[in-house]
């Protein structure tokens, strides 16, 4: 067992399906009672890592640790301690709210079972009359509140959750998220996959994954000035002719609408203002604003290629 000050700890993951490498040295370390966000477009290897930390994959190449056990040899004792949340919803639709928890229970081999049910129940708000619902009738905000007792009923140190909250209303996932924190107080880690840029902002820290790649990691503040980025909002008349004008500019490195204004973005400062100084008019109004983790990650991911095309 190791004496790593870090929660998960892993170095140079690798991961390999048909020659093509699904996660590509990927390196992080997660403190305890942080929550660390991963990001990247579909198929950037963002699972596949979750999988390999918890042990239910066997890493290519690399090595590391969860929870100070060795995830190459220890992975039965990692598996006790994690709990896992996957995309789907992978509970039994045809038994109770309280008999899945039940099930779930029995296979931690969970002392005081019942009593620690009513209290998974109770925490997590899903009340004694819908407790006795069939989970396949619940709405995805219930499914998600189900699943995330599940995954919690036997006290976790570690939670990795797998885009837990995609096609959930906001109002559920806040309140998935309130828990979330909840949690981090009590000293719960937890590695969290997101497309949604309000989730990650409830981050501690944050990498980005793009076809198997780590392409930038740290707090908020850290991975959006690590982008160098120039962004510049613009109001106006007819923005859509205007945008397909700055697209064609290899400059401008993202063009992207936020409801009746564009942001525009370059990694190249000078290149960046030539470029916006030729085209601009007085019929828009031009205004340089802080980027956002938003305009960080639609630049990353213009800027990388997929490695299974």
């Amino acid at each position: 067992m190791s004496h790593s000050n870090y929660i998960i700890d892993v170095k140079d993951l690798v991961k390999v399906y048909a020659e093509k490498k699904a996660v590509d040295k990927v390196t992080l370390q997660v403190e305890k009672g942080k929550i660390y966000g991963f990001l990247g477009p579909n198929g950037s290897g963002k699972t596949t890592t979750i999988r390999m930390i918890c042990g239910l994959l066997t890493p290519d190449g690399g090595s590391g640790t969860c929870l100070g056990y060795d995830i190459l040899q220890d992975t039965l004792k990692i598996k006790s301690h994690v709990g896992y949340m996957t995309q789907a919803f992978s509970l039994y639709g045809d038994l109770s709210i309280r008999e899945n928890l039940s099930f779930t229970a029995r296979m931690f081999g969970l002392d005081n079972r019942k009593q620690r049910v009513e209290n998974a129940i109770d925490q997590l708000g899903i009340g004694k009359a819908r407790a006795n619902q069939l989970a396949g009738q619940l709405s995805g905000g219930w499914k998600q509140r189900l699943a995330l007792a599940a995954a919690t009923i036997h006290e976790p140190k570690v939670l990795l959750l797998d885009e837990p909250t995609a096609g959930v209303d906001p109002k559920a996932r806040r309140e998935f998220w309130d828990e979330i924190h909840r949690l981090s107080s009590l000293g719960v880690t937890t590695l969290v996959s997101t497309h949604y840029m309000d989730e990650a902002e409830r981050c501690h820290q944050l990498a980005y994954l793009a076809y198997g790649k780590l392409l930038t990691q740290g707090s908020i503040s850290e991975v959006i000035n690590h982008a160098n980025l120039v962004t510049f909002e613009i109001t106006g008349d007819d923005l859509n002719t205007l945008a397909n004008t700055l697209r064609e500019i290899p400059a401008i490195t993202s063009v992207a609408s936020f409801g009746q204004t564009l942001h525009i973005s370059g990694s190249d400062r000078d290149a960046f203002m030539n470029a916006i100084n030729k085209v601009k008019s007085q019929q828009h109004q031009w205004t340089e604003i802080p980027p956002t983790l938003e305009d960080v990650f639609i630049n990353l991911m213009r800027e990388t290629k997929d490695n299974f095309a």
